[in-house]
């Protein structure tokens, strides 16, 4: 549907800055309230997060591979030198 967009989104711990998250949603606002208030289980222990870098696609599919790529090892090395 035009118009809409699927986010790949980096957070960092306020907390424990060395902690980070990779994750793909189509509500940004929401699911960043989601993190902080600990309704995701690998990102609970962290908290608080603030937004580092969004990026909006408008076909989720490619927006889920990029996600997958950047929680790999090469994506790790290309968001840290490039999106953090």
């Amino acid at each position: 549907m035009p118009g809409t967009f699927t986010y790949v989104y980096l957070l960092r711990s306020e907390s424990q800055p060395n902690q980070t998250y990779v994750g793909v949603t189509g509500d940004l606002k929401q699911r960043l309230r989601d993190h902080n208030a600990g309704k995701a289980k690998h990102t609970s222990k962290f908290r608080p997060w603030f937004l580092e870098t969004y990026l909006a696609f408008s076909n989720e599919e490619k927006a889920r591979a990029f996600e997958k790529y950047l929680k790999s090892s090469s994506g790790i090395a290309f968001s840290n030198k490039r999106l953090r």
